[in-house]
């Protein structure tokens, strides 16, 4: 199943109902899975699980719009023609990042949360994937001048993320050892597939 990135940031009514409620947060919730981002105004909540990968959660508090993005590696250097997809941090920023401003965010009001980059994947112990990812998303909104204004990075453990857009509230859970195994074959599954599809702008959905 392919989507375009466009169809999965459609206007914000259609991004809320392809969601689904949360009786525990009592909201309507958001799933971003790799290589997808959202921005919205709407009071939802979005929900990523992340391992190695990156998720950057920007807003502005005065236009009172923010997003997610969800990356699996830093750059598209390896990837060849057609490498631009937002499963790469520098693309994922890039278009967030812009779409907070067609929606009226302000440069310099922006604030950033970071999460993810855990060490989850066996076998990488040097320059390990989640280090480069969160190293690169530090690098990237430094070099932006937005301001980190808080961060969950790095560490060995896989997180799931609850971000609310309009206020910047964000909840991170650490999973459990159990929770690791199906979420390391999920990014497994999913980097093999990158390997052998090239990137044409689709998001890929498995």
């Amino acid at each position: 199943m392919a989507l375009t990135s466009a169809a999965r940031n459609e206007p914000e009514g259609r991004n809320t109902s392809a969601g689904y409620f949360d009786p525990k947060f009592g909201a309507v919730a958001i799933k971003i899975l790799p290589g997808e981002f959202r921005v919205t105004s709407e009071d939802v909540m979005l929900v990523t699980v992340l391992g190695s990968c990156v998720a950057a959660c920007l807003r502005d508090p005065v236009a009172r719009v923010g997003g997610m993005n969800h990356f699996m590696l830093p750059d598209s250097s390896q990837a060849g023609p057609g490498g631009e997809s937002a499963r790469y941090g520098s693309y994922a920023m890039e278009v967030l990042i812009n779409e907070l401003f067609k929606r009226g965010a302000r440069r310099e009001r922006l604030e950033a949360k970071l999460v993810g980059g855990g060490a989850v994947l066996p076998g990488m112990t040097l320059n390990p994937v989640g280090d480069r990812n969160g190293e690169f998303a530090l690098a990237y909104l430094r070099a932006e001048k937005i301001n980190v204004v808080a961060q969950d990075l790095f560490d060995v453990f896989p997180r799931r993320v609850h971000y609310f857009p309009p206020s910047g509230r964000m909840l991170v859970k650490r999973l459990p050892a159990a929770d690791r195994s199906e979420l390391v074959a999920r990014e497994e599954q999913y980097r093999r597939y990158m390997r052998n599809r090239p990137a044409d702008g689709s998001v890929e959905l498995f």
